[in-house]
């Protein structure tokens, strides 16, 4: 019983969709056609067959459903997604053995990223920056994790053959180029909102002269 019910909950918003689907309104206009046809005489003993087979003719040349573009989240909404992976990058270094030169870059960068995504004011200026929030999720979903992974996999193949630059200096580079990357975001930031602050300035010593 509960099987049939669940089945019958499935059943019933797919047959909604394809009641309102071009293929059946297609298939139905011209079932409609046939309905005349045998009123008229026209179809005769065999109007169930003609009847089904314009529906189906007209199902079958309806063009195609085109679904609808996903509809991306806003930038406020897409920073609780960002902050749910920046937890869980975390994590992840926070289980790896970095030497300390790359492990004092990769905190000073995770620093800025938390930063960045503390509920508050800063974030509220970082979500009206779409750039930035895209920049900031593809370091955090991507770049870093990229970084290490890297790391790792290198490190195994030099204990096998010496010689060539350390992974460990490679790391500590890229990590580098992350973090400039994000004190220029910071700065960006920053300056977004001394320009608003100024503008806000101007606006009040203007209604002060009027």
């Amino acid at each position: 019983m509960a099987t049939s019910r669940a089945t019958g909950r499935a059943l019933g918003p797919r047959l909604l969709t394809y009641v309102e689907s071009k293929k059946n309104l297609a298939g139905s206009a011209c079932g409609l056609v046939g309905v005349a046809l045998t009123l008229t005489g026209v179809a005769g003993t065999y109007w169930p067959l003609v009847v089904a087979g314009l529906y189906g003719a007209g199902a079958l040349v309806a063009p195609p459903e085109v679904p609808a573009p996903p509809v991306p989240p806003e930038p406020a909404e897409q920073l609780g997604f960002v902050r749910e992976d920046f937890a869980r990058l975390q994590e992840y270094v926070g289980e790896v053995d970095l030497p300390s030169e790359p492990a004092g870059v990769l905190t000073g960068l995770l620093d800025l990223y938390a930063a960045m995504l503390e509920p508050g004011w800063v974030a509220g200026v970082l979500a009206a920056d779409p750039e930035a929030v895209h920049a900031l999720t593809r370091a955090i979903r991507t770049d870093v994790p990229e970084c290490v992974d890297t790391y790792n996999r290198t490190r195994w193949w030099t204990r096998l053959t010496a010689g060539g630059e350390s992974p460990e200096r490679h790391l500590e580079r890229q990590l580098t180029l992350l973090r400039e990357e994000a004190e220029r975001m910071t700065a960006d930031l920053r300056e977004t909102e001394a320009r608003r602050q100024q503008t806000h300035t101007t606006y009040l010593e203007g209604r002060r002269e009027t």
